[in-house]
């Protein structure tokens, strides 16, 4: 089967424009739980869930040794819903493994 198993994340991928496209649609949103401004917000790393529309987990690089992990839904497209971030966790670096959170 490829892509993502319904249920569970996809393995660790490199990220693409669609995924940077996501982390960017979310980026405020996190600027305003961190109350901080990013100037980098450069998508590296996903993984994807097939549920009632798609779970992201994306490893966003914010300085040139910090990184962020961002969870982020994107609902099926009929419901016309925007991107949400759902969870995060800071002061991550490039080498923490991408896992659930």
């Amino acid at each position: 089967m490829w892509g993502p198993n319904l249920g569970g994340f996809s393995d660790t991928q490199d990220a693409t424009a669609e995924i940077q496209a996501i982390a960017d649609q979310v980026k405020s949103q996190l600027e305003e739980k961190e109350n901080k401004k990013f100037p980098v917000f450069k998508a590296v790393k996903f993984r994807s869930q097939v549920v009632a529309g798609m779970n992201y987990l994306i490893k966003v690089q914010v300085d040139e040794d910090d990184f962020v992990h961002i969870r982020v839904f994107e609902s099926l497209p009929h419901e016309n819903k925007p991107v949400a971030l759902t969870s995060y966790q800071t002061n991550k670096s490039r080498h923490d493994e991408l896992t659930y959170f």
